[in-house]
């Protein structure tokens, strides 16, 4: 793993939301901090109501980390494009990620509860 990525589990209780809708909610969720980013929070696929999620054409590469496929929300008022992403095949090092979601900030609310 790059020694600038730190992956440790996020204290409490997490939770997501879009359009007013909870997306999920979870205390098993993982903190990843890459350099001097802000952290961000992954959260467990069972913790998420995928029902809500579809899949986009949008794959970005991070040389760290892997390919991360990007999500669309699906919420009552329409689709938030890529709000979403997810690493299903993470490097080495950072396997702790796979089968977890992270949101953009700025596209939903991901708060500790």
């Amino acid at each position: 793993m790059a020694d600038h990525i730190k992956i440790r589990e996020a204290d409490g209780t997490w939770v997501v939301r879009a359009g007013g809708a909870v997306l999920g909610e979870s205390s098993r969720a993982l903190e990843l901090t890459e350099g001097s980013m802000p952290f961000v929070i992954y959260f467990p696929r069972e913790d998420i109501a995928m029902a809500f999620l579809d899949k986009s054409d949008t794959v970005t590469h991070c040389p760290h980390k892997g390919e991360a496929q990007h999500y669309d929300i699906e919420i009552k008022s329409g689709t938030i494009q890529n709000a979403a992403w997810s690493y299903e095949a993470p490097k080495t090092g950072v396997e702790r990620i796979k089968d977890h979601m992270a949101f953009y900030a700025e596209k939903v609310t991901v708060e500790q509860i």
